[in-house]
Order: C-alpha cells, then sequence, then structure tokens
C-alpha cells in the first residue's frame, strides 16, 4: 500500500515570474575561494568521517552526475554533507550547509544538519500519541514536546550504506520496536541519488511489523549562495500552498488550516524570506520567524510545489514532493556557536530548511492526513531537489 501517491497541483506561475531556467555545463574540479561573499565548494576529506560508532563503522560517501555535479553523504544519521551545484557562471557552488568532520557532527549544537529524520519528522505533543487504544510515550526533547524522532533520532544511528553506482547511494536502518518510545519493528530504505538533470532525489520506503507512525525526512541546510555567504534573508520564495498549519507557542499545530492569504505567510507570489519576517504578526512570534508547515496545493509530479532562487549566484532550487506538506524554517535558532566546513560559523538565518513531510503532530490530530502505517502496508514516497540557473 503507498501512504505518499498524492496528486498536487500547478505552480506554473512560479516558472514564469522567476523566468526561463536551464541546465549549464559544470566543472568538474572546484577550488575554495572568497568572491563577493561566494564560497566556492570543494568535497570534503574522508578521513574526516572515519570512525567507530556503536559498534559500526562509519564513512564518507561521494556521488557525481555527467554534469560534475556531485554531494558527499556520510552513513552517520544518513547525513548530507555537501551538495555541490553550478552557478549561473558554471562554478561550483556547495549548497548544502554543513560541518566538516565527523566529530564535528558529534559535538554540535544543532544535531540536524543534513540528517535523515524520523522515526517522525517534526513534533509530537507532549511526546505522546494513541494507537489502538494503547498510549505510547516519548521522549520530550524539545519540551514540552518530542522533535524528529526523540532523544536519539535517525541523525544520530550509523546505517548500513551500499554504494549503487556513482549516482547512488541506499541506506537502510532496522528501528527496533519501542526504540524511541515507537512501537514496530521498522525496516527502512531510503536511496538518495543525484539525476543527469542535476536534482537531488530522495526515496523513502519503509515496512513495519505493527502498527505504527512513520513520517521520514531530510533535514538538509540550504543557501543558494553558498555556505558562509550571509544571510539567506534576500533569497527569492514561492510556495505552492495557499494554507498552512499555524501553531501555539510550544510549535504545535493547533489544529487549523488557515489562508495564507493577507498574512506574512503568503509566498503564493514570489517574495523574499526577509521581507515580512519581522512583522508584528503572532505566528512569526512562536516560530520566531518561519518554522511552520505549509498545506501544498493540488498538484502533481511534474510541477513544483516550492521554488527558491538565490540573490547572489542565481542558483533556482525547485522541489517536487508525493507528500502534502513542506515545513518551511528560516534558520531563527542558529547561534553561530558551530564551525562549519568552510570555517565559518552557523550564524542567525545564514541557512534554510524545506522538509517535505505529513503535518506535525499528526498522530493526535484526526483531520490531518494519516500517518499510520500498518503491517502488510508499504511506507513509499520521494521528494526531488532540482538545481538549475536562470
Amino acid at each position: 500500500m503507498k501512504l505518499r501517491n498524492l496528486s498536487l497541483g500547478v505552480l506554473s506561475a512560479c516558472i514564469a515570474l522567476l523566468g526561463a531556467c536551464n541546465q549549464s555545463n559544470n566543472k568538474t574540479t572546484t577550488t575554495t575561494t572568497m568572491n563577493n561573499s561566494i564560497t566556492y565548494g570543494q568535497l570534503p576529506a574522508d578521513s574526516a568521517f572515519e570512525k567507530t560508532i556503536d559498534g559500526k563503522q562509519t564513512h564518507l560517501y561521494l556521488l557525481k552526475n555527467k554534469n560534475g555535479m556531485q554531494a558527499a553523504f556520510t552513513n552517520y544519521g544518513g547525513r548530507i554533507i555537501t551538495l555541490l551545484v553550478p552557478d549561473s557562471s558554471g562554478k561550483m557552488i556547495d549548497v548544502s550547509v554543513g560541518i566538516g568532520s565527523l566529530d564535528g557532527y558529534i559535538k554540535s549544537t544543532e544535531s540536524y544538519y543534513g540528517g535523515t529524520i524520523g522515526r517522525y519528522g517534526n513534533r509530537i505533543a507532549k511526546g505522546h500519541f494513541t494507537l489502538d487504544g494503547k498510549q505510547y510515550s516519548l521522549f520530550t526533547n524539545n519540551k514540552p514536546n518530542t522533535l524528529h524522532g526523540g532523544k536519539k533520532g535517525y541523525q544520530d544511528v550509523v546505517w548500513d550504506a551500499k554504494k549503487i553506482n556513482d549516482q547512488t547511494l541506499e541506506l537502510t536502518y532496522l528501528s527496533k520496536n519501542m526504540e524511541e518510545g515507537f512501537p514496530g519493528n521498522l525496516h527502512i530504505k531510503v536511496t538518495y541519488s543525484l539525476t543527469d538533470d542535476n536534482a537531488f532525489k530522495c526515496e523513502y520506503e519503509a515496512t513495519t511489523d505493527k502498527t505504527t507512525v512513520v513520517n521520514l525526512t531530510n533535514h538538509a541546510y540550504f543557501n543558494l549562495n553558498g555556505e558562509g555567504s550571509g544571510t539567506i534573508l534576500n533569497h527569492l520564495v514561492q510556495l505552492n500552498a495557499k494554507r498552512y498549519t499555524p501553531v501555539d507557542s510550544t510549535l504545535i499545530p493547533t489544529g487549523r488550516l488557515d489562508a495564507v492569504k493577507g498574512t506574512p505567510f503568503d509566498f503564493t507570489k514570489p517574495a523574499t524570506i526577509g521581507a515580512r519576517i519581522n512583522d508584528n504578526d503572532d505566528q512569526l512570534k512562536n516560530g520566531k520567524g518561519y518554522d511552520h508547515n505549509f498545506v501544498l496545493n493540488k498538484h502533481d509530479e511534474n510541477q513544483p510545489v516550492a521554488i527558491v532562487k538565490g540573490d547572489k549566484t542565481g542558483i533556482i532550487m525547485e522541489i517536487y514532493t508525493e507528500e502534502p506538506g513542506l515545513q518551511f524554517y528560516s534558520g531563527n535558532f542558529m547561534q553561530g556557536k558551530n564551525i562549519m566546513k568552510y570555517g565559518e560559523k552557523d550564524e542567525y538565518r545564514t541557512a534554510f530548511a524545506m522538509e517535505t513531510q505529513h503535518y506535525p503532530d499528526s498522530p493526535n490530530q484526526p483531520r490531518f492526513p494519516s500517518t499510520v502505517l500498518k503491517p502488510g502496508q508499504t511506507y513509499k514516497t520521494q521528494t526531488i531537489y532540482k538545481f538549475k540557473t536562470r
């Protein structure tokens, strides 16, 4: 049974407003230099990701497509470390904000950079939910709620990894019954690949032997001007969403699906991230900026649900997904406490995330699309981040 086979609607206006995009031929070698606050990317060192954790070996895995687009992953947390894409001049920009070593991730004050997130992405209210009449209790790592799977989510486990070919990495993990309080032995397969149309493709699949809840995603942090290039507030954003799920002061959805029209959450036409982020709005105050789930309009698989453009590089990211929601996070809790790959700190709002997902707290909100997975069913969904330049 496919739980994520959704038909959603149109974002053609965004393409027109942002202009025609076409693919660039890339250079296959990269250097790190500074030019108008843009950092040109390079791959991290393999040796920085070799370690034994929980009795399992970690490694760095490199992917490359025929155009020279490259990515680096580690099986510690199923993390994307580096994503090199061409800017409008064909130079390689690392648009994935991350850390340059395994020790850096382990010691980081931010757990989620680039990680594969589960068993339940986003928040579950007060760390409990009920299935088949039984209440399950979870660790409340984001008081008073559970966030991204609990105390030790999938971003902190070592996945089994197999490089299928130069463009494809397969990650598998058995999340055992009652791990972090979730029922059922969940067998998970995540496939990350670089396609020849310059896309980062994420495919998720899972089965269970006991009724459970599942909401997998990737928590890539992006800056389309390149990691270390400064604020993301001038990035241009358009979202295929007429509604969003407002939240309380603890970032749990109220249960309403509110219209974005006339609010700072209206990205149905292109607007910069910073244009309204400091407006006197209760929802912006609750999220300390944007940290909200957008209810995606009906669309099909060939239409992007989001388009983001970097103001300095001209890099455009289109997002395609089968999921009903997208969590837009504007880097509000970044505090400059961690040293990133190119020596800069993760300063306030220097990266953003767009996590495709089912809605937060769905296990406790029967009006939201269900995240329940039963034995005999297959959780299956995919998301694509496609990169172009004008």
